[in-house]
């Protein structure tokens, strides 16, 4: 099992959540993070990468973290799967299930936002194990703070797409509706992989070409002006298998797809 030691902490005489020390043990090494308002920093006053679009760059601001849970996400959300795609409940049961979490587990929720899922697969891991959200947005992760009062999530501002966890450290490593918005997707993967430990699952909730010519228009418009990538059908299932993952399961429903797949143990 992933996870190490809760006993470290680069702050040796500051008593921490549990779940921070938790978190902190998690880390690579490389940087040392500060405590930033509730969350772990690995970022400071670094500037950000530049938005691939107006969709990330609205990540940024205050607006969409006050609204990405009760309107944002499920009116793009649903646009996006189609009518007759899950609803947001069912697709946090599907992440539950591609996750096959247990107590005691490390959860790694990539690009996490305001924490919705982070919060929703928290429980499965129980009191023991841990959570972790990672963004690299102060604003989500702010608000991602003030809505969680459970012991066993913590929170990482770091670039979710180069992942500064210690190799073979977690469970299980879920993204959900970001990984068609970072620079190098298919980098993100490798890193999510290298931190998962033998056994470990991934979960991967984004964006799927599809050919049917109703949806064209929204797939190109998606493309062109918000910085959003489309992946083809097997595009990220090909590259798990490359990676070396079985058990590897996609399913697809408008315009995207949920895969999930496991590392040998």
């Amino acid at each position: 099992m992933g996870g190490g030691s809760t006993d470290w902490s680069p702050w040796p005489h500051v008593e921490l959540p549990p779940a921070i020390r938790h978190a902190a043990a998690l880390l690579d090494g490389v940087h040392a993070p500060l405590l930033v308002r509730g969350y772990l920093d690995l970022l400071g006053t670094a500037e950000p990468a530049r938005p691939r679009g107006p969709i990330q760059s609205l990540m940024l601001t205050r607006l969409v973290p006050a609204v990405y849970q009760r309107l944002w996400r499920p009116v793009l959300g649903q646009l996006v799967k189609g009518p007759l795609g899950p609803s947001d409940s069912a697709e946090r049961e599907l992440a539950r299930e591609l996750l096959d979490l247990t107590a005691g587990e490390v959860l790694v929720d990539v690009a996490c936002g305001p924490g919705n899922f982070t919060r929703a697969l928290a429980p499965s891991v129980g009191a023991r194990g841990l959570a972790l959200g990672v963004d690299a947005s102060p604003t989500m992760l702010e608000r991602a703070v003030a809505d969680t009062d459970a012991g066993n999530i913590a929170y990482l501002r770091a670039d979710a797409g180069d992942l500064p966890l210690r190799p073979g450290s977690v469970d299980a490593i879920g993204c959900f509706l970001a990984l068609h918005l970072f620079d190098d997707p298919f980098r993100a993967v490798d890193r999510m992989t290298d931190a998962l430990a033998p056994g470990g699952r991934i979960a991967l909730h984004t964006t799927c070409a599809r050919g049917e010519q109703e949806l064209q228009w929204i797939m190109t418009e998606l493309s062109r002006y918000g910085g959003v990538q489309l992946f083809g059908r097997e595009e990220l299932t090909d590259w798990l298998e490359k990676l070396g993952f079985i058990e590897i399961r996609q399913e697809v429903h408008g315009l995207m797809q949920f895969v999930g797949a496991r590392r040998p143990d």
